[in-house]
């Protein structure tokens, strides 16, 4: 049996009668994910990139030529010869007179469940093989949190790997309370690959055991339970709704002071603020209520309902993907200490149940094949979000984790896998700061928007088109995807890409070290077995491993509970924080002095929400999540992705109000825009998105018309470029208001998935 694995999901690979292959889901995943059905579409062939590419202006007037025309040029094919030695010749040129500094290669993006083929290591290994690269850092998932939770409870990566199982809640929790829901379709994924989905399973659980589930947030359709409690609230506002709980809780004496005293610091200092001895306004229900539109009442009797149960609380990532994005994370934790039942079996809290599958599995931690990325000689960096700020104002200084830095001087950006024209923010400003460096290279699949703005492009191969190992950290298996057919045109995996470069450029020994494909598997393989065998898990040797295909491994027969060590005993088992504690006031954070975050929990005024002065009755707020159809933008040109769509636009939900005031109907073509841009999209009217709150899913491939209108759908046309503070630097899209006029009824047509122009 021939298998494959993708980031949402693992994938049996069948030939078929035609000469082709085809995909379908293990037969023991319980809820597997349609995306992967059209990884060997015929009709995806016809977007692939098959030939090395040059942008015409870039190849005649060489770098710098003509910038503006990004996007616009045709292409002109070439030799692979002749292409490699464009690439090496112009990295030599910039790293010779700007040095390594000048490179940009962050190349984020999920290109690859396969850990040899990723993009990302590939290009970072290679960048560091002829002198270094400037680097992102964190996520723009995760770009809050993962700044602000070391320095409070643990590292992101240590949360995520220790959340407490789904069959632990199913016994022990009596009330679930999730801030955002827990969207299925986002747990479709896992960085390398699904064995087994488990959010529904997980909530038919809950349910099945009588957990009672309370869903707060502006849309109720984002989680498998139909009789959970659906609380609505404005977007932006859950820090304001928790700090009200929070003083219910005080104010009645029901909060856990020797969990407090015991497990946490900083406690007295936030207590002042949430009550106004401190001078400031005192957090109360009814001040809640007017910010956030959740009735004062109901904030009361859930505060009392949370203290007198199992509670598990839980936070959607998207809440920290805003304006002061920390802040939600900050107060979801010091809410959770306030009930005093983290580390026990069904208490606590979540980060993320249904952002990824892997939390809540009871799959073992282990580790497996690594590409070795090696040493980076430049230090310089930028937080992953701040991309256009960096292209845009070279030399400028800016904050980061309580340090000031200085944005580097960018004259070549290269990328591997990924997509910034679908996950950056206000794209007509990165239009702008695309234009400014000399050199954009990019190793694509397909002619994605990214690829058509680049002067190089060099084919890459699919999944399907190489060999790999797959793997995943929790996640229960280690799988041999072995090539299925042969690569589209003149496509090439980026390790040989690199190897035809490494070889111009003197560094083929230091990038490839004597080895091909084939070796380089045999290595990662051998090299985790053996860590595995001192952990004392058995592998077979690498043959037997690629024979047989899939290793699957069995979920482990202790329950996970988050922090449980450290609840046992805070002494043993102390947290990696200066205190060892939980910090619900950080003395390190205060000493950074940020007014955009202060050294505990608050709320702070959004740059834009539907409380801001002047916005009137139409202003909407646009909330931009992760589509059910794809993961991000890939394959948004298949089958499945455009089933979604409504004469090839996306789609956007408008509550019915909003819409009959607009005289907006099922399906109408509508614009919504700001001042950052406009864009077309389907209607969908739908009650799950509450009145002033639209829903329009990201992915739709950048499609622009000669005014910069996108035609396709893609929200990041609107979104707000701002860091979710000086701390964190995170992005904030979810923190967007927008205006929703329509019906238009001379839509142009969607050209997102046309071929470029290409010349001889």
């Amino acid at each position: 049996m021939r298998y494959t694995s993708s980031h949402w999901g693992l994938y049996e690979v069948r030939d078929t009668a035609d000469g082709g292959v085809a995909t379908r889901p293990l037969a023991d995943d319980p809820d597997p994910s349609g995306i992967g059905m059209d990884l060997a579409q015929p009709g995806l062939q016809r977007l692939r990139v098959r030939r090395p590419a040059v942008r015409k202006s870039w190849l005649e007037g060489g770098p710098g030529a003509a910038p503006e025309r990004r996007g616009h040029d045709p292409f002109v094919e070439v030799s692979w010869d002749r292409a490699l030695d464009l690439v090496a010749q112009d990295i030599d040129r910039v790293r010779t007179d700007f040095g390594n500094e000048a490179i940009f290669a962050g190349s984020y993006g999920w290109a690859s469940a396969g850990r040899f083929h990723h993009g990302q290591s590939q290009v970072h290994r290679f960048m560091n093989a002829v002198g270094g690269y400037v680097r992102h850092l964190n996520s723009y998932s995760l770009g809050a949190a993962h700044v602000l939770m070391a320095h409070l409870v643990a590292p992101m990566k240590e949360l995520m790997a220790d959340h407490t199982s789904w069959d632990v809640m199913a016994r022990h929790t009596e009330l679930f309370v999730t801030f955002g829901g827990v969207p299925r379709k986002n747990a479709q994924v896992s960085p390398g690959g699904v064995r087994r989905h488990l959010t529904r399973g997980g909530m038919e659980a809950l349910r099945a055991s009588g957990t009672r589930i309370v869903n707060i947030g502006p849309v109720g359709d984002n989680l498998d339970a139909p009789e959970a409690e659906w609380l609505p609230v404005r977007p932006n506002t859950d820090t304001a709704v928790m700090l009200a709980l929070a003083h219910v809780l005080l104010e009645e004496g029901l909060h856990a002071q020797d969990f407090l005293k015991r497990y946490c610091v900083g406690f007295e200092t936030f207590a002042r603020y949430l009550t106004g001895a401190d001078g400031g306004t005192p957090r109360t229900p009814e001040w809640a209520e007017a910010i956030s539109g959740m009735p004062a009442g109901r904030i009361r009797s859930l505060a009392r309902e949370m203290a007198s149960s199992r509670t598990m609380l839980n936070m959607a990532w998207s809440l920290q993907r805003a304006s002061h994005g920390e802040q939600p994370c900050w107060m979801l934790l010091t809410l959770a200490a306030m009930l005093g039942q983290i580390g026990l079996p069904g208490g606590g809290f979540g980060f993320g149940y249904g952002a990824v599958n892997a939390l809540g599995s009871r799959f073992p931690l282990a580790s497996g094949p690594v590409l070795a990325q090696g040493k980076n000689p430049v230090s310089a960096f930028i937080p992953v979000a701040r991309i256009a700020d960096m292209l845009l104002n070279p030399g400028a200084p800016f904050d980061y984790e309580g340090e000031r830095h200085t944005y580097p001087d960018i004259r070549m950006v290269y990328w591997v896998g990924g997509n910034p024209y679908h996950h950056h923010q206000d794209l007509n400003r990165l239009e702008r700061a695309w234009r400014k460096p000399e050199t954009v290279v990019v190793h694509e699949q397909y002619w994605t928007a990214t690829a058509r703005r680049a002067d190089i492009v060099l084919p890459s191969t699919t999944v399907l088109e190489r060999n790999d190992i797959g793997f995943a950290t929790r996640e229960g298996h280690i799988v041999a995807m072995r090539k299925a057919m042969e690569p589209a045109g003149e496509a090439r995996s980026d390790f040989d890409a690199f190897c035809g470069l490494a070889d111009r450029l003197g560094v083929r020994e230091a990038f490839a070290e004597g080895l091909d494909e084939e070796g380089w598997l045999r290595r990662m393989y051998e090299e985790s077995r053996e860590k595995a065998g001192r952990a004392g898990n058995r592998l077979p040797d690498f043959d037997t491993f690629w024979e047989q295909g899939l290793i699957a491994f069995d979920e482990a027969n202790e329950p996970v509970v988050m922090l449980e060590a450290f609840r046992a005993d805070p002494d043993a088992a102390p947290l990696k924080t200066p205190s060892g504690r939980i910090e619900i006031f950080s003395d390190t954070i205060a000493g950074f002095d940020l007014e955009d975050c202060p050294g505990h929990a608050v709320w702070l005024e959004p740059h834009e929400w539907l409380g801001m002065e002047g916005i009137g009755e139409d202003g909407l707020h646009m909330l931009s999540d992760q589509p059910v159809r794809r993961l991000h933008s890939q394959l948004d040109a298949s089958e499945h992705s455009r089933a979604g769509k409504v004469g090839g636009r996306e789609q956007v939900a408008i509550n019915p109000r909003d819409a009959a005031r607009r005289g907006i109907g099922e399906g109408d073509v509508v614009e919504l825009s700001n001042a950052r841009g406009r864009l077309l999209a389907a209607a969908r009217l739908s009650d799950a998105v509450m009145p002033g709150v639209v829903r329009l899913s990201t992915g739709a491939w950048y499609d622009p018309d000669e005014t910069g209108r996108d035609k396709h759908g893609n929200p990041n046309v609107l979104t707000l470029d701002v860091g979710t503070s000086r701390f964190a630097q995170g992005c904030a899209a979810q923190t967007c208001i927008v205006q929703l006029s329509g019906p238009i009824t001379d839509a142009p047509p969607v050209t997102a998935f046309d071929l470029p122009r290409f010349e001889r």
